[in-house]
């Protein structure tokens, strides 16, 4: 079973093992991102605009049997085509919200790695070889003198 093997020492490489933990807790994030872009900022931006609700603005698009379509959601149970726009406008401000974030933990990580290259390293302490050498050589001088 070579084939397993080699599967096996390819998902436990740590870089594999990084990206799918790096998958699973963007998936949290984008959860959290949902909520607050969805629960808290745009309540306060339809509260802004007169109490628009951009998750419920749409156009119908074909509604030959003339259903009552209030919502987006009751244009899906009634298998009515809507144009969601404002469930779009919702999509572009999650975006914008991680884009955002993202960009300040780059930030902040190359802030970190510039500090890091910056900080003078202390140079280290000479070897017992190096020692020896310094004592021959100041031997030499006195002796010259």
């Amino acid at each position: 079973m070579p084939v397993l093997k080699e599967f096996r020492d390819f998902a436990l490489k740590g870089n594999v093992v990084d990206l799918a933990i790096g998958v699973i807790i963007g998936a949290a994030f984008g959860a959290i991102v949902s909520s607050i872009v969805d629960d808290l900022f745009m309540p306060l931006i339809g509260l802004a605009l007169s109490g628009l609700d951009f998750s419920n603005l749409f156009i119908v698009l074909n509604n030959p049997g003339n259903v009552p379509v209030p919502s987006v959601a009751a244009a899906k149970a009634a298998g009515v085509p809507t144009f969601n726009y404002g469930l779009f406008i919702n999509a572009v401000v999650k975006f914008t919200i991680i884009a955002f974030v993202l960009f300040l933990v780059v930030k902040a990580i190359n802030r970190l790695r510039r500090q890091e290259a910056a900080a003078p390293a202390t140079p280290p302490a000479p070897t017992a070889e190096e020692k020896l050498l310094v004592e021959i050589r100041d031997a030499i001088k006195a002796q010259a003198k």
